[in-house]
């Protein structure tokens, strides 16, 4: 049976403008769980369906096809069911639809195999995601009304300790997989049912957690970065122009070129060498006197016409693997150079071929912020790789 995984992505959001693409961890919101639908290899097809060109736009770099919804279940009244089962039909071959939030960004690649295969192999119609909480639950008085609060699920004479109670499953809205008879006959949920229980950490619901900063914790400590581990960043290379300089060249009257830089990267540098890693430097132009005015004490390679090739020349050398690199660039002269690395970021006005290439998007430009910015989501990186070896 083909199994399609489908992402619904309205343009539309009251709370947060243009949600599903707002960078999340130098990540697009919807990079998350796409990223976790295409390592799980278990889809024959995953779909974004959205109604916006910017939704589209960052689909399509992630590598999932678009449906493009209709006015008619793009509204704010429209449910997801409506959206789900237009997308059925105009797309017969699909068989069983895996609908997975955007908003579940700490979503994992493992969580969606065993799903797969309770409704492929063991035979169930639907499968939907719970977390199991430890709430104890009381009843609702409204104002105006004369009588007490009743215990829903607990005797206050006797109350349990948490290790001593199971507690409840409550839907965490991440995913619903559902077989085409059921979504037809209007049901996301039914015949042969079952739940899967995801982990308290792997439950980030952003729809809930609104607070965008608590959200990029809770995604860099217990969110999917990749099929391989991450491993501690030894270098990071950084292009000079549109990196570290903004790109832009003042000439003098006695023809002297002259770049401004801002002082937060030269201290995000300093912090890179501080906590041991080598920092170098990499430019297409001969801008050597630049880098000698501005005494960085890094090793570069000016006039680079293959910057790859550099790369791989500096790794060879100093013996890293590819997880070990890390490449700040912004232009397409860095694109090979972004997919090879480790970790890769750009600043926020990089071409859009580098932000397709790049694992992170920073919010800072090119010359103000962004070279200490990436440093920054390094250094969080690194206490996850920290956490995980003491695990």
């Amino acid at each position: 049976p083909h199994l399609a995984a489908l992402v619904l992505a309205r343009g539309g959001s009251k709370g947060i403008p243009l949600k599903n693409i707002k960078l999340l961890a130098g990540v697009p919101l919807i990079g998350w769980v796409l990223r976790a639908a295409i390592d799980a290899g278990v889809f024959h097809s995953i779909w974004v369906s959205t109604d916006h060109d910017e939704i589209e736009k960052v689909a399509k770099q992630f590598g999932a096809q678009v449906h493009r919804r209709s006015p008619e279940v793009s509204q704010d009244s429209s449910t997801s069911l409506e959206a789900i089962r237009e997308f059925l039909n105009h797309h017969h071959e699909v068989d069983i639809v895996g609908n997975i939030q955007a908003t579940s960004p700490c979503l994992h690649p493992s969580d969606l195999i065993k799903v797969a295969d309770l409704i492929q192999k063991e035979g169930f119609d639907s499968v939907f995601s719970v977390v199991r909480r430890h709430q104890f639950r009381w009843s609702e008085v409204k104002k105006g009304e004369n009588k007490m609060t009743e215990p829903q699920n607990l005797n206050p004479a006797k109350r349990y300790r948490r290790q001593d109670w199971p507690g409840e499953l409550y839907e965490n809205g991440s995913f619903y997989f559902a077989k085409r008879h059921l979504i037809e006959k209007g049901y996301l949920q039914g015949g042969k049912m079952a739940y899967y229980e995801m982990r308290a950490e792997h439950s980030v619901d952003i729809d809930i957690d609104i607070d965008w900063p608590i959200a990029e914790q809770r995604v860099l400590s217990f969110g999917y970065f990749g099929k391989e581990p991450l491993k501690e960043v030894k270098l990071l290379v950084c292009s000079i122009e549109g990196c570290l300089t903004n790109g832009r060249i003042y000439v003098t009257e006695d023809h002297k070129e002259m770049v401004s830089y801002d002082y937060r990267d030269i201290v995000g540098i300093d912090l890179l060498k501080k906590r041991g890693i080598q920092v170098r430097l990499i430019s297409e132009r001969d801008c050597s006197k630049t880098l000698s005015a501005m005494q960085l004490g890094c090793v570069a390679k000016v006039g680079a016409t293959n910057k790859l090739q550099v790369l791989k020349d500096w790794q060879e050398d100093m013996g890293l693997s590819w997880k070990e690199v890390a490449y700040l660039g912004n232009e397409e002269s860095d694109v090979e150079c972004l997919k090879q690395a480790g970790m890769s970021g750009v600043p926020a006005d990089a071409c859009a071929a580098a932000q397709k290439a790049a694992g992170y998007i920073c919010k800072s430009r090119g010359g103000c912020g962004a070279v200490r910015e990436f440093a920054e989501h390094i250094f969080l990186l690194l206490e996850k790789v920290n956490s995980a070896r003491k695990q």
